[in-house]
């Protein structure tokens, strides 16, 4: 199944070594007692159906329990053809919270995605949901977007009027120190505007920021150390953490504070096809245990494009309501 990294390149397999997260000692002690959170929704999970009827999808999505949402791009553009105050209205009319937006770090035009392609499998990109294919999509007629490198203050005033707490850098070319450098210096300026603006900024991971380029460190590294802690902070993507062999509660007590948001995203041991929250090898209560290291304040399930949507994003918003009882 295409997905929003698989558009940029595709990313090598990776072994199975180091996939489940190490239990923390008192694990269950520490999680009881953190107060539940409101479960958020990254509606790339819900492309096809935001694309179609973005108010219907939401009214169900609101109908499952979810509180706060994330958005992405759209077939319609823009905030899934509202601007970002009707889109904001029409969430808060729902009873739910617009929490944050991903916008790309450079420009770049999704492919069209044939259903022969959609195998419910993510090749390290920002993964795929379900077994089934989903119909092909056409994106010859989606309005061009807007990204952090020529847009991003664009992108901050609009975040601001839609009442945004943090806009997110979805993904961003990362395959050379040339590309991680310019991709610095736009999370910088991004972030100063943010900063400005009362809004947050993050960026979001895939499994390819943790390999290694020029010189052995990896573009997630260089991220870390190169950027302002307090500009730029990181959306961790807990499956694709795992994907590339990574502990997340080990980089959140090396990098304490860090982390403010995640993408709860399972994935299951073929470390290729992305499931359900709870259906997979994420260690979820190690990485809850650890929400105060990481500086969690606001998490959202992320199954992307899955095959079965609704049933989809019902069983791991369940998952997550049981786990946080």
């Amino acid at each position: 199944m295409s997905t929003r990294r698989s558009f940029l390149r595709d990313a090598g397999a990776l072994t199975l070594g180091g996939l489940v997260l190490p239990q923390l000692s008192q694990a269950d002690s520490l999680f009881s007692a953190i107060a539940p959170r409101p479960i958020g929704l990254q509606l790339f999970t819900l492309f096809k159906p935001m694309s179609d009827d973005p108010k219907g999808t939401l009214e169900k999505v609101a109908a499952v329990g979810y509180k706060e949402v994330e958005s992405a791009f759209s077939l319609r553009g823009g905030y899934y053809g509202y601007t970002a105050k009707e889109f904001k209205k029409v969430v808060e009319g729902l009873g739910m919270t617009w929490r944050a937006h991903h916008a790309m770090g450079a420009p770049f035009r999704p492919r069209p995605t044939p259903p022969s392609s959609a195998t419910g499998t993510a090749s390290g990109g920002q993964g795929a949901g379900g077994a089934n294919p989903r119909p092909a999509m056409d994106f010859s007629k989606m309005p061009p977007m807007l990204s952090l490198r020529d847009n991003y203050q664009q992108l901050v005033d609009e975040a601001g009027e839609g009442g945004l707490t943090y806009l997110v850098c979805a993904s961003t070319p990362v395959a050379t120190l040339d590309e991680i450098q310019k991709s610095i210096e736009v999370f910088q300026k991004t972030g100063e505007a943010c900063k400005k603006a009362g809004i947050g900024f993050a960026y979001h991971n895939h499994a390819t920021e943790f390999d290694a380029v020029e010189g052995g460190k990896t573009p997630y590294d260089l991220i870390l150390s190169q950027t302002d802690k307090e500009l730029v902070k990181m959306e961790l993507d807990l499956a694709w953490a795992v994907k590339a062999g990574k502990d997340p509660v080990k980089l959140f007590q090396e990098h304490p504070g860090r982390f403010p948001l995640w993408h709860t995203k399972d994935i299951k041991s073929d470390l290729k096809t992305i499931t359900e929250v709870g259906n997979g090898v994420v260690d979820f209560k190690s990485a809850f245990a650890a929400a105060k290291t990481a500086g969690l304040k606001y998490f959202f399930v992320e199954q992307d494009m899955a095959a079965q949507p609704i049933e989809s994003i019902t069983t791991s918003y369940t998952y997550l309501k049981n786990l946080q009882a």
